[in-house]
């Protein structure tokens, strides 16, 4: 068979150009029909639907999300095939950011931004990059504003920081919470675990109410608990990190605790057993929360880089730094409770 030759782009055969010319003295026995020129582009677009906008399936339109499955779904196998293989990387402290950014945060927006609609004000309070400490009210009967938090944060910061979140020692007991919550970057509420993220230059969150704050009845709610002797102050001075107050409304409603069966809760290990409106009197239903209109607020940070290394050892300025972070975020609790128009909008 002949080598086949090669055309460029844009040139015709020699031996068309010669026929449109009029020949070389060589005739074409069955020269092929011209092709129809293409109308201009203007012309191409397909026919308007009666409603203004182009019919679905018109000539020359492409059908909507062209080859996007199919990049979803390849996207997809490979996910899974790097998961299967191992081929993938955690931090010393179990963070799996692929799993977060791609898996974690895809099933928590959707309740972040249609169920609970939570509205995100002062992101820009949280640094570009290096370490800050989140301090943060805690409420809601189980931890859902931690997770609201974390999502938002990965969302509307301009560099889709991710939170590291202190969590108390029971949640890293319970079987399945365990592993995914190291997956999602939180790691044991110490100061060790905390100093060492906040020198990485991490973003870490905490909620110093602890259970005291998330298990308060119903009758309390936005009422700030202690917030212990200060031991998150301690960690931001000696990181240099500032502290970023941040206020939340909204989590006090989605469980509504009207009592608490300390038998149930001593039998079981647990803090508290929450007795709501909705549990346990009807079962599994009762633990879908509300569908109450949030609102997160990050204040202006506090900085810390300007204390001498002793400062961390100083109790009266722990007190007071304390005691500052606390005021702020109560303060900014009652004012974005007088702004709201109601619970649920």
């Amino acid at each position: 068979m002949a080598d086949a030759k090669v055309i460029p782009f844009g040139e015709e055969p020699r031996t068309k150009r010669r026929a449109r010319r009029g020949g070389t003295g060589r005739t074409n026995r069955a020269a092929a029909p011209l092709a129809p020129v293409p109308p201009p582009a203007d012309e191409q677009r397909p026919p308007a639907a009666a409603d203004g906008g182009p019919e679905r399936g018109g000539a020359g339109e492409a059908p909507a999300g062209d080859g996007g499955w199919e990049r979803k779904v390849a996207h997809g196998l490979n996910f899974l095939r790097r998961r299967i293989t191992g081929d993938y990387e955690v931090d010393d402290f179990g963070y799996d950011q692929e799993l977060t950014d791609q898996v974690v945060m895809s099933v928590l927006r959707p309740f972040k931004e249609k169920y609970f609609r939570v509205e995100v004000k002062g992101i820009e309070n949280i640094p570009e990059k290096g370490a800050a400490l989140i301090v943060a009210n805690h409420s809601g009967t189980l931890p859902v504003d931690g997770l609201m938090l974390q999502v938002a944060v990965h969302d509307h910061h301009p560099a889709g920081r991710n939170v590291r979140m202190l969590a108390a020692d029971l949640v890293f007991m319970l079987p399945v919470i365990n592993e995914l919550s190291r997956k999602l970057g939180h790691t044991l509420a110490c100061a060790e675990d905390a100093q060492k993220l906040l020198e990485r230059g991490e973003v870490v969150g905490v909620m110093p109410e602890g259970f005291k704050g998330i298990g308060k009845p119903f009758s309390e709610r936005y009422k700030l608990q202690r917030f212990g002797r200060g031991g998150f102050v301690q960690t931001a001075l000696r990181a240099g990190a500032p502290i970023v107050p941040c206020s939340i409304v909204g989590a006090e409603e989605i469980y509504p605790m009207i009592g608490n069966s300390r038998t149930m809760a001593r039998l079981l290990g647990i803090p508290y057993f929450p007795l709501t409106p909705a549990f346990p009197w009807l079962g599994p239903l009762g633990l879908v929360p509300l569908p109450t209109k949030w609102t997160i607020q990050f204040g202006e940070p506090i900085p810390t880089d300007g204390y001498p290394p002793e400062a961390a050892d100083d109790p009266m300025l722990m007190f007071n730094l304390t005691d500052q972070v606390r005021e702020t975020i109560q303060h900014t609790l009652y004012k974005l409770l007088v702004q709201r128009r109601s619970v649920f909008f």
